[in-house]
């Protein structure tokens, strides 16, 4: 990694003016990582994005890694949001309301997402990655699972979540694959398979 990439940290600003601005330079890194990568994107084209002088980019991010960083942050703390407010629901859905609430978890925020992965697959080594989001969505949908069956175990709701979250995994890289025959379909029979689960699993 560059010096540029490996030192400086973002800068938190104070005032409304200065909130707004950091918005719009995120929103503006968001649309340039997506289209561009981390290692093609540059900070000059994410301050022209944004309609903003390349001082103020620098004055909130020194560094293209800073930027990159909050942007990672800032998706794992909207994909985490999205998993408490299905928990806040868990117990009055339906199992396929359920199922489509976490299928769409991965699917949700698709302009985020295909910012903040491939950003994390830049900036962060595999353990991190895991921290930040593999072992973050496990817990969560083992507390989503517990929610909805109080009487389930902290393991069998642990294992139940590496099976879901594999499910749900695979329904995000079929979305992905717009042109592959059959998607829709396997989609469906994926979401039915995971429906299927969960009634053998939490209502037997």
């Amino acid at each position: 990694m560059s010096s540029e990439v490996e030192s400086g940290s973002a800068r938190a600003p104070k005032r409304e003016r200065g909130k707004q601005r950091v918005a719009e330079l995120l929103e503006a890194a968001t649309a340039v990582f997506a289209e561009k990568g981390y290692e093609a994107a540059t900070m000059t084209e994410i301050a022209a994005r944004a309609d903003a002088p390349i001082g103020s980019l620098y004055q909130f991010f020194p560094t293209k890694g800073a930027l990159s960083d909050t942007l990672v942050r800032e998706y794992a703390a909207l994909l985490l949001g999205d998993l408490q407010a299905l928990e806040a629901r868990a117990a009055e859905l339906s199992l396929q309301a359920l199922v489509d609430g976490l299928f769409g978890l991965l699917r949700g925020r698709p302009r985020e997402r295909a910012a903040a992965l491939p950003l994390a697959e830049a900036r962060m080594d595999e353990q991190a990655r895991r921290t930040t989001f593999r072992h973050m969505l496990r817990k969560s949908v083992a507390g989503i699972f517990k929610v909805r069956a109080p009487g389930l175990s902290s393991e069998a709701a642990q294992d139940m979540a590496i099976v879901m979250v594999q499910l749900m995994k695979a329904a995000s890289s079929l979305s992905d694959e717009d042109g592959l025959a059959g998607r829709v379909g396997a989609l469906c029979e994926l979401q039915a398979l995971a429906v299927s689960y969960l009634e053998q699993r939490l209502e037997r």
